[in-house]
């Protein structure tokens, strides 16, 4: 059966804490076998240098003296307190005089030769104790054998304790690392903990809960806000979804039952031989017609929400699509005795979809036109902000909107007349700032040129879009 481990063991930044600490080993223990090459060579190194220096000096006594003087001299020395050890021998190997009884190097054969080695020593309760030694043994120049050796014991438990003392350290700080990476996941837990929370409640059916923003400004707290601006959007899209499918029942209810009223009717009429099937179907297909126009608006939002942005976007010149839009809607304008003007500036540029754009524009000179009564006025304006942004504004002087409806206003299916007389479903200016959103802009209304007789106070609609 397989041991589950606690939660926090099992946690992202625990792991990573101990791959840190794994790393910092490793690291370590490099770092460790080096310092200790390193402080056992120096320390070899310093050793040799001594045994040399003393070796000359003997050999100085023996070039003046002779080999009498050395014996004299060695005497001397391993009665002080000088930390070598001595070894005179004779041409055939036999000992003169020194501080050990033979020599530690093996077939010697006159060249001068280093030995490692241990001597024996009794420490202050009597027990025989082992340190390690190091020796040069050379030949003289009678034949005489001449060896200088040190006691290395104290170098190496000098490197010894460096070794332990860097040891301890790192043991200390890998202990330090595992209760800061226990206390890091446990924080770290205690925060995903809650989003987690959140997420299963809201899996669960709990549209309203939000995670907990703690101010502390980090990447949590980030993504705590990220969150609640999704579940926010999910629960905006959800009600539109619902709000949506009940207005999309009550506008097509209406014209469908038409449709079939008219339908049934011209087939009874053409069937009895009376009544005139063409005006039936005609007035069929203008019936068809705007449900179909009301789904392909929907199907465009949809578009540009599940996109995110506008679909293959082009570089070019707002004046010509505004000229294309002016040129379509001057004919409905003066059908409806509507004065129309348009305002273009020159050698501006934007990046987007023309198609999207085009009917975004179309939408709302097709709402100036609808709301303004006869005798009234429409201004087109194309022109550069001086945040270098690009603006599309259409202004009329029509009833216009009042303040507290026009953030609701560009919802899908919200329309302002409750009886819902007029024609159309509520997309049009929804559709416009699902365009204006899918290009990196945005959609401002604001109140039009005011209050004049029995019109006004008009609508200005600005479409903006960022610069190219």
């Amino acid at each position: 059966m397989a041991v589950k481990l606690p939660r926090i063991f099992r946690t992202t930044p625990f792991r990573l804490t101990l791959l840190f600490l794994a790393l910092f080993a490793s690291a370590a223990s490099a770092f460790l076998a080096y310092i200790y090459v390193a402080t056992a060579g120096e320390a070899t190194r310093r050793t040799d240098q001594e045994i040399r220096r003393e070796m000359r000096s003997l050999v100085d006594v023996y070039d003046r003296a002779g080999v009498d003087a050395v014996n004299q001299s060695l005497i001397q020395r391993a009665a002080s307190e000088k930390p070598f050890l001595y070894l005179l021998l004779t041409k055939d190997g036999r000992r003169i005089s020194g501080s050990i009884e033979e020599s530690p190097v093996e077939d010697f054969a006159g060249e001068p030769a280093w030995a490692t080695f241990q001597v024996t020593d009794v420490d202050a309760q009597g027990r025989e104790v082992k340190h390690p030694a190091r020796g040069l043994q050379q030949k003289l120049h009678d034949g005489e054998i001449l060896f200088v050796g040190a006691d290395a014991g104290e170098d190496e438990a000098y490197v010894a304790r460096i070794v332990r003392a860097l040891w301890a350290s790192g043991a200390l700080v890998v202990l330090l690392g595992l209760a800061g990476g226990v206390l890091v996941s446990r924080n770290v837990s205690r925060t995903m903990v809650d989003l987690i929370n959140v997420v299963e409640r809201v899996r669960n059916g709990e549209q309203g809960v939000r995670a907990r923003v703690r101010g502390a400004r980090d990447e949590f707290d980030e993504l705590a806000q990220g969150v609640n601006d999704m579940l926010d959007r999910l629960e905006r899209s959800m009600q539109g979804h619902k709000h949506a499918g009940d207005a999309i029942a009550h506008d097509l209810r209406s014209p469908l039952t038409r449709l079939r009223a008219r339908l049934e009717t011209a087939y009874i009429d053409v069937e009895a031989g009376k009544g005139n099937a063409e005006e039936a179907l005609a007035q069929a297909l203008e019936d068809t017609d705007g449900v179909l126009k009301t789904f392909g608006a929907v199907l465009s939002i949809a578009r540009l929400q599940a996109a995110g942005q506008a679909p293959n976007p082009t570089l070019f010149d707002p004046a010509e699509l505004a000229a294309d839009i002016s040129e379509l809607y001057e004919p409905f304008c003066e059908e409806k005795n509507l004065e129309y003007a348009a305002e273009t500036a020159k050698d501006l540029t934007i990046r987007g979809n023309r198609e999207f754009l085009a009917q975004a524009l179309a939408n709302l000179l097709d709402n100036a036109v609808k709301y303004t009564p006869p005798g009234g006025a429409i201004m087109l304006r194309v022109r550069r902000r001086s945040s270098g942004e690009v603006e599309f504004s259409v202004t009329d002087t029509g009833p216009g909107v009042p303040d507290e409806d026009r953030e609701r206003v560009i919802q899908r299916f919200v329309r302002l007349e409750n009886s819902r007389n007029e024609p159309g479903a509520g997309l049009g200016l929804s559709l416009v700032a699902a365009v204006a959103e899918a290009h990196g802009g945005r959609l401002e209304l604001s109140e039009g040129p005011g209050k004049v007789g029995e019109m006004g106070p008009g609508l200005r609609v600005a479409f903006i879009l960022p610069r190219a």
